[in-house]
């Protein structure tokens, strides 16, 4: 019998109807359509089988790497080191067969052992063209057709950035005409480029040292011995570990918001959360409390009805703030909350319910925790999971239920729900690499992506296929 996808859209809370075919659910960029983690497709499979969702195909030779696959008009994409060179390429979303391969540069060199066998950017599809941002810093736009560049521009030549020390791994956001970036320099700490051309639209900075910008706690300068986060912890300010002694530029990408009748940008940097105009980048407000002392910040920012959120690991926490506008237009960031027990490292994280979803724990493990988003109060811990079966993965959501990757490949379905851990279904991968499976897992057009370096595994997670 033929289903008609579009009405049960109109049907959920809050759902709105795909702007292109309504049986297309693509997810065309990094964490997804609206870079929130969240897919819009019905349909999915509410419980597995016990061995797992069937194996649709794989495939392998895509090269080392941890880009998570970006899916667009029957075409998946990604970037990786193969020998010598990075590059990015275009596979058929039918079966897996490469369609074109791309050079974008020479394989960069990484002194540290963690995330050296590859890029992390996902490539961003708009249309006709694919942005990918390469660890060395060079940004390519490119047919999507044929993998042929159109423009490119240098983060660190153009911008005078510096990598920081785990290279560039942001995948670039498209706005409207606009493709938005981080050289992390002081004098472009964010840039604009024409999506066509590449050209600068324009360059933000930072406005003076931290706590110079307006805003509430986590804002101001810190007193004495207070890195907003507790006495005694050292202070930030002068690069720190992850950010190569120089850079502002993290690991983190962007998002759009909409506030007050103005678009933003924002941004976590090596030493703070961000939101400049999207208008000519004026920067508009800052939040320092969730930057830990290392400048390893690599989980991308939540904003749900004028409340931004963002967290990082290494002793540190996470923050909740509040966005107002005062009578002269200023924007001020006003701290709701700052918990300790949201130290996302970069497993990303989801709001379902007013529930806060993500794993709680850095280099030395976590697990999943479930937190109340607009209070940070813990709703469940997964550190009290019978026999641990949450530890630390990366997350979306999807038709009502979490798709949480454990960092050691366990694949598990999770029903969201506030009072306990309620999980539908696990399976482990094949064939698993012995790197950390820190490639972020992906639902689109009823396909659950998950890459492990070489390898693409692509699960068939639709409840009925017509």
């Amino acid at each position: 019998m033929k289903r008609y996808p579009w009405i049960l859209a109109l049907l959920l809370p809050g759902a709105t109807v795909p702007a292109a075919s309504a049986e297309s659910f693509d997810w065309p960029q990094w964490q997804g359509p609206d870079r929130n983690a969240v897919s819009k497709e019905p349909g999915l499979l509410k419980e597995w089988p016990k061995e797992g969702p069937p194996l649709a195909w794989k495939v392998s030779g895509l090269g080392g790497g941890y880009s998570a696959p970006s899916i667009a008009a029957g075409r998946i994409y990604g970037t990786s080191n193969r020998g010598e060179d990075e590059v990015a390429w275009a596979l058929s979303e039918k079966d897996g067969k490469e369609l074109w391969v791309t050079r974008l540069g020479p394989a960069v060199g990484q002194r540290m052992p963690q995330g050296k066998e590859g890029p992390g950017c996902t490539p961003t599809v708009d249309g006709e063209r694919l942005y990918v941002e390469s660890m060395g810093g060079d940004v390519a736009c490119l047919q999507v057709q044929d993998g042929k560049v159109i423009w490119r521009c240098s983060l660190t030549g153009d911008f005078g950035g510096r990598a920081p020390t785990w290279s560039y791994r942001e995948s670039p956001l498209v706005d409207g005409d606009k493709v938005i970036c981080t050289p992390g320099s002081q004098e472009a700490i964010l840039v604009a480029l024409d999506k066509l051309t590449g050209k600068v639209v324009w360059k933000s900075q930072i406005s003076g040292p931290s706590g110079a910008a307006p805003g509430g706690p986590g804002s101001g300068p810190a007193g004495p011995g207070e890195r907003g986060g507790g006495p005694g912890r050292p202070g930030r300010g002068r690069g720190g570990f992850g950010g190569a002694g120089g850079s502002e530029a993290a690991y983190a990408s962007p998002i759009a918001i909409d506030f007050e009748g103005q678009r933003q940008y924002v941004q976590f940097t090596a030493k703070t959360l961000i939101g400049v105009a999207a208008s000519d980048g004026k920067f508009l407000w800052r939040y320092d409390r969730p930057a830990n002392r290392m400048s390893i910040n690599c989980s991308t920012p939540l904003y749900q009805d004028g409340l931004v959120f963002a967290a990082s690991a290494y002793g540190t926490g996470g923050g909740l703030v509040k966005l107002s506008k005062d009578a002269n237009g200023t924007i001020k960031a006003e701290e709701v909350y700052f918990t300790n027990k949201m130290q996302n490292h970069h497993g990303g994280m989801v709001v379902v319910d007013g529930c806060l979803y993500g794993a709680n724990g850095g280099n030395e493990g976590g697990n999943l925790i479930c937190l109340d988003f607009k209070t940070g109060d813990v709703m469940w811990d997964g550190r009290q999971v019978a026999q641990s079966q949450t530890p630390k993965g990366s997350i979306l959501l999807a038709d009502g239920r979490l798709y949480y990757r454990h960092e050691k490949g366990t694949m598990t379905l999770i029903e969201p729900n506030p009072k306990e851990y309620v999980e539908r279904g696990r399976f482990e991968q094949p064939d698993r690499t012995k790197a950390p499976a820190w490639t972020h897992p992906v639902v689109a057009n009823g396909r659950l992506y998950l890459r492990d370096q070489d390898m693409l595994f692509v699960y068939d997670v639709k409840a009925q296929r017509d």
